[in-house]
């Protein structure tokens, strides 16, 4: 009889009391309320911290495609230039490159500067000349035409403009724009500006302000005449079917330009502002882990205060047979419970936020009336945001991961308890 009394009952990893222990430590007491509330914090600033990263990163995320898509849509994914001798042969190289593999169009293209002016005011554009069946390949154009149409704008003198520049210059489809070049005829006087007014045939929205306040696209054979340029074209812009691997493009279409030719990819062109978009990315992500490692620190010193307040609840517990293990796995559970709780929360929070983020945006620029995402400044019309599944999941891990190194120490703590220490000071 004594013999079976003095053996300690064993018990498997993880049994229940050791999670009854674990639920009845983070239901606090009123004497240890303000355990309770640094709980509470530890929970807030994981929930906070993961909710932030996923928000951040899905916006910058969205940026970059929608920047991508925006200006990809435009401009080609390889701008082929002439090098030795103008390109008047253009019509032939575009054939030949539009026939490689993989290229979706080779649109020959008249570029140029300008002043747009209307009676009322007067800007700044960009004048593209391109051909109307090119224009009508870039759907990110022709998909987005809000007033007038691209029918017959091979054949008359009309251009399509962009949304905020007809805004700007207050005008509508059929209404009449003068663009004035500083290129003109000569004369004996010098050269003279280039002054004709043209019909707007058509008006345009793709959502990058920068693009819809400046773009002008004019009848290739219109900008020709236009720009002096009779029998050339300032380059050939590409479109391929995969620009993440334009590298594998560039020898095929050097070799199908039959021709000295220069080649500028999409990267190269944006390469600065990219550089920057990843930059400003990784150093977001950066400061917001920082967030969650506060947190993380705050569930340290609250299981910390939570095993000296239990000093004589442990030494009670060691007496009756529970092993060290234990003991160390009851603090585990407590704190690892507020970490994966609070990254779950967070992690719900951050999704609904990013799924509702431009509803979210429309609310509060009308409940404090204020623009809070001026197009003009940040390019888009909208906020995007993409959440990505891999950067979602390195997220939810690493926070984890932090909650649960936090609980190691003073669980440990815990486990070494003296009991005959404990119980001597009660």
């Amino acid at each position: 009889m004594d013999e079976t009394m003095t053996e300690p009952i064993q018990t498997a990893p993880f049994a229940p009391f050791e999670w009854m222990l674990s639920a009845r430590y983070l239901r606090a007491r009123r004497k240890e309320g303000f355990i309770s509330v640094i709980a509470g914090f530890s929970f807030l600033g994981i929930m906070l911290g993961v909710a932030t990263l996923i928000i951040v990163m899905a916006v910058m995320n969205g940026f970059r495609k929608e920047l991508l898509d925006k200006i990809l849509g435009l401009n080609g994914h390889l701008l082929v230039q002439p090098l030795e001798s103008p390109l008047t042969d253009w019509k032939d190289v575009a054939d030949r490159i539009s026939q490689v593999q993989g290229i979706r169009l080779a649109a020959p293209v008249v570029d140029g500067q300008g002043l747009g002016s209307s009676p009322f005011n007067a800007t700044g554009v960009f004048i593209r000349g391109i051909r109307a069946d090119d224009l009508n390949n870039l759907t990110s154009i022709a998909s987005n035409i809000k007033q007038g149409t691209l029918e017959g704008f091979d054949e008359g003198d009309g251009v399509a403009i962009g949304r905020r520049l007809a805004d700007q210059l207050s005008l509508h489809a059929g209404d009449s724009i003068t663009l004035v070049s500083p290129k003109g005829a000569v004369t004996p006087m010098g050269v003279t500006p280039r002054i004709k007014p043209y019909k707007v045939a058509a008006v345009f929205e793709i959502g990058m302000s920068e693009y819809d306040s400046t773009f002008v696209f004019m009848p290739l054979a219109e900008a020709q005449k236009y720009f002096n340029r009779p029998n050339d074209v300032s380059a050939i812009e590409v479109f391929t079917t995969n620009p993440d691997k334009i590298d594998a493009f560039r020898k095929a279409v050097t070799e199908a330009a039959g021709r000295p030719v220069f080649l500028v990819d999409w990267r190269q062109r944006n390469s600065t502002f990219f550089n920057a978009l990843q930059v400003e990315r990784n150093v977001m992500f950066l400061i917001l882990t920082m967030i969650v490692l506060v947190a993380a620190l705050n569930i340290v010193s609250g299981l910390i205060m939570l095993v000296k307040d239990k000093g004589s609840d442990i030494a009670i517990l060691r007496t009756m047979g529970a092993s060290q293990g234990a003991i160390m796995r009851v603090f585990l559970i407590t704190g690892a419970a507020i970490g994966v709780v609070g990254t779950f929360v967070g992690f719900l929070v951050g999704i609904l936020i990013c799924f509702n983020i431009e509803s979210i945006r429309q609310f509060l620029s009308w409940l404090t009336n204020t623009e809070l995402f001026d197009p003009t400044l940040y390019f888009l019309s909208k906020l995007p945001a993409e959440v990505d599944f891999g950067e979602t999941t390195a997220v939810v891990i690493m926070a984890l991961t932090l909650s649960f190194l936090a609980t190691l120490y003073p669980s440990w703590r815990a486990a070494r308890l003296d009991p005959v220490e404990a119980l001597r000071y009660e």
